[in-house]
């Protein structure tokens, strides 16, 4: 995805923006800001913030959003450093690096999730708190909802719950609406919210989100078999190991494929509902299908 390198440059540059103004006055804040930023700036693909943005352009936005992805990659970020603890998936590589318990210990990792978690919120309520802007405060509540108990955490609560159990596809659609796909969809949803954009255009947006979660997570179950850890920059099997019913265990790879493959073609039919230039959406979309890492 080299024709988003100009986003995520600008990504890591807010991260790093943001980062530098907390307090490291003394060794605990120091260690603390240590651990995040050990997970926060370790690389990715920063596919979250570069939707929010390619949506809020999408629709016509034109300012800044900084806070807001800054906000959606530090949640996103919390939640692979707790999915990471052995309470939870007991990964020990992450982007090809140690996982943060691993790097650090497992009660700095949990914290280090904290602090990312609420460091989102702070940011954004302080950039609401000196504006009028109403969209922005809409564009918060997307977000605490997509990664709370209606959401994210509802999802990770199921992949849990259901962990070495039988289950229904219906089940499975339902854990990685809420684990995979609730904070994609937040993205296109906030990035529309803050544009401005006409209900019809926020709905394409929303469903070209649940679509785009949806192959995501195909396509992690697909790489989780047939992937190669040094391209992908985790470890291989985790699914297998921790004994999770996947979309592979319902499916073929080839199966899967082409589910995932009629699922992008919905996801990029919802975008000529949008009135401004789609083309990135559309070209993530496919990528995303064709991914190796």
């Amino acid at each position: 995805m080299d024709y988003l390198n100009k986003y995520k440059l600008e990504v890591e540059d807010i991260l790093k923006k943001f980062l530098q103004q907390q307090d490291r006055s003394n060794q605990c804040t120091n260690r603390l800001l240590d651990a995040m930023s050990y997970s926060l700036l370790q690389g990715g693909k920063r596919i979250r913030p570069i939707l929010l943005q390619l949506a809020y352009n999408a629709v016509g936005g034109q300012e800044k959003i900084d806070p807001y992805l800054f906000a959606i990659e530090c949640i996103h970020t919390y939640s692979l450093i707790h999915d990471d603890l052995p309470a939870m998936d007991n990964d020990s590589l992450r982007r090809g690096m140690p996982t943060n318990h691993v790097r650090f210990d497992e009660a700095t990792a949990i914290l280090a999730g904290d602090g990312l978690l609420s460091l989102a919120f702070e940011t954004v309520l302080e950039d609401i708190s000196k504006s009028n802007d109403i969209m922005k405060s809409k564009a918060a509540h997307v977000l605490a909802t997509a990664a709370g108990s209606n959401g994210m955490v509802l999802g990770q609560t199921y992949d849990m719950f259901y962990e070495n159990k039988d289950i229904s596809l219906d089940i499975l659609d339902k854990i990685h609406l809420n684990k995979t796909g609730a904070l994609i969809k937040a993205a296109l949803q906030m990035g529309a919210i803050l544009g401005y954009a006409s209900d019809s255009e926020l709905f394409a947006l929303e469903l070209y989100g649940s679509y785009l979660g949806k192959v995501f997570q195909i396509i992690d179950d697909i790489l989780d078999i047939t992937g190669d850890s040094t391209i992908l920059g985790k470890d291989v099997g985790s699914d297998s190991k921790n004994k999770k019913i996947t979309y592979t265990t319902f499916f073929s790879v080839d199966e899967c494929y082409k589910i995932a493959t009629e699922l992008t073609h919905k996801a990029i039919n919802c975008l000529n509902k949008v009135n401004g230039d789609t083309t990135l959406l559309c070209k993530i979309a496919n990528d995303l299908l064709n991914r190796r890492r």
